[in-house]
């Protein structure tokens, strides 16, 4: 794409994002403001919701990062441990895996009939867990975070250039003088990163909260949202929820991107070199700890999800009509809206490209700016929030309620959008830069550059792109937990239905089918990935 294609097509897809996002922004507003005389913005209840929902996400904060840090040290120090490749593997599928299908692994192991409380039993103990309330949520929350801290702090750790601990060594630096010289100033640069992500992802945990809550006292901002709208049909109090909502995640977003330092690491020859701080016994026995206590949180939870899965009535499930509805259903959205989202990144991806040229104008450049910004925005509104400004704005049109299939397309692709941008935009910058100048001297442009050139580079990150949103779109439970009806039905809201009306089995069953498929294709995208880095 030349500069003034890629200005067009992609200041069309930044009218599009802004636009479905700001209209749901003003159905928010206009409706507050119409309610504004029945009640103010922080009643008794509010205050109670928005006091639970930071309680839940400071507690889930903490315990995922400090672990995560410890975790992220012991695995830097064990670089040849057999298996650590399969523990780095392991982390990898919390973020894989549907929120709803992960939940149903928790409750198996920490719920009042699960493996915990029946080891409680046996030792003539009371059980020891109530799964359903603060502790279920903080449960689940630091199985789904503190593999993705841990992920992200040992990235930081091994950018320390094998010279540091070269020099470590030949001046007999211990554990303790390695972790505040080396490890600490390097961790401390990332912290506020890492936590503000855990912070805003349990801030905006929906499907946890709606599962696991237990009732009025343990619901957060977006459940309560739901619950207004589904049940208590309140737009007026789901509006005013939904604006605290904004106020908090967009406060998360300008802090985090304040606070967040750039990792500054020396030269280097990029040789691994033995860390001097591993040797000794203690350390030997912490790291072996702390690699332990993460793989008793997390891998009894995928085996008592793919357990479950295999005793339950499966032949039952294959030949249930609702199940294969649900399942075409999902597969229909999940797919128009990984296209959806693709349509709309890559125009955004190539926008910004081009105005961090260095011979952008100044136009170009501030588009290219407002294309990133775009790319972001939705992160500052959770599906939930996004689909209640649509909800209510859907309210006020004749035949709105029948619109629920294609708000819930666009509702998943707009929350796909910032991560497909982040797949495609290193992979377009760098074919800009190889190709941008042998076309323009060819005079290949249009289709015919988008056939020969652009297609051939950018085919296996576009799979990769799709790959993650159409899973992203296939274990989603916040858009369609508000539109859905008995006409519209994915699986993961079937499976929270079957769950609903104690139907167990069927619940486990649907779960490994949804875990399983989402898994693939994540690993297909994944593999996809590593095979594009090497090539």
């Amino acid at each position: 794409m030349n500069d003034r294609r890629g200005v067009t097509t992609g200041g069309l897809s930044l009218v599009l994002v802004v636009g479905l996002t700001a209209a749901a922004f003003a159905a928010l507003i206009t409706t507050a403001t119409g309610h504004g005389s029945d009640a103010g913005l922080m009643t008794v209840y509010t205050a109670r919701v928005v006091r639970f929902t930071l309680l839940q996400a400071v507690a889930s904060m903490l315990l995922s990062v400090g672990p995560g840090m410890l975790v992220a040290r012991a695995l830097a120090r064990r670089v040849a441990f057999p298996g650590r490749r399969l523990v780095l593997r392991l982390f990898a599928l919390p973020l894989a895996l549907p929120a709803i299908v992960a939940i149903l692994g928790v409750v198996e192991i920490w719920g009042r009939q699960g493996l915990v409380n029946h080891a409680a039993e046996a030792l003539g103990l009371a059980p020891v867990v109530d799964i359903y309330g603060l502790t279920g949520i903080l449960i689940a929350h630091v199985f789904f975070n503190l593999p993705l801290a841990a992920r992200l702090f040992l990235g930081a750790l091994e950018r320390v250039p094998g010279e540091s601990w070269r020099l470590a060594a030949q001046l007999g630096f211990d554990g303790r003088a390695s972790w505040r010289l080396i490890e600490w100033p390097v961790l401390k640069s990332q912290l506020p990163a890492v936590a503000g992500l855990v912070f805003m992802l349990c801030i905006a945990s929906f499907t946890v909260v709606l599962t696991l809550g237990g009732g009025p006292r343990a619901t957060t901002i977006e459940v309560a949202i739901y619950q207004a709208l589904r049940f208590d049909f309140d737009p007026g109090l789901a509006v005013r929820l939904a604006l605290m909502q904004l106020v908090l995640t967009g406060a998360l977003v300008f802090a985090g991107v304040r606070m967040t330092q750039p990792l500054e690491v020396g030269a280097s020859l990029d040789r691994r070199v033995p860390r001097p701080d591993g040797a000794a016994l203690g350390a030997r026995l912490s790291d072996a700890v702390a690699i332990a206590l993460a793989l008793l949180l997390t891998l009894p939870v995928f085996a008592a999800i793919l357990v479950s899965g295999l005793v339950a009535p499966l032949t039952h499930l294959a030949s249930d009509a609702g199940v294969w509805w649900a399942g075409a259903t999902s597969l229909a959205i999940a797919s128009s809206a990984a296209v959806l989202s693709i349509a709309l990144a890559w125009p955004l991806a190539e926008m910004a490209s081009s105005g961090r040229r260095a011979s952008a104008k100044r136009l170009l450049r501030g588009l290219g700016r407002g294309a990133e910004l775009a790319s972001s925005l939705v992160l500052v509104m959770p599906p939930v929030v996004l689909g209640a400004g649509w909800f209510v704005l859907l309210l006020a049109v004749p035949g709105g309620r029948n619109m629920g299939f294609a708000v819930v397309i666009a509702i998943n692709a707009l929350m796909a959008t910032p991560f497909v941008t982040r797949v495609l935009a290193p992979a377009v910058n760098d074919n800009r830069a190889r190709h941008d100048r042998l076309c323009a001297g060819l005079g290949i442009t249009g289709l015919a550059r988008l056939r020969l050139i652009d297609w051939p580079v950018l085919a296996r990150p576009l799979s990769v792109a799709g790959a993650f949103a159409l899973a992203l779109s296939l274990g989603d439970l916040g858009a369609i937990a508000l539109f859905g009806n008995e006409h519209l039905v994915t699986l993961p809201l079937l499976l929270l239905q079957r769950l609903g009306s104690y139907r167990v089995d069927d619940a486990a069953g649907l779960a490994l089918i949804l875990g399983g498929l989402c898994m693939a294709i994540m690993t297909l995208a994944e593999q996809a990935a590593r095979r594009d880095s090497v090539h």
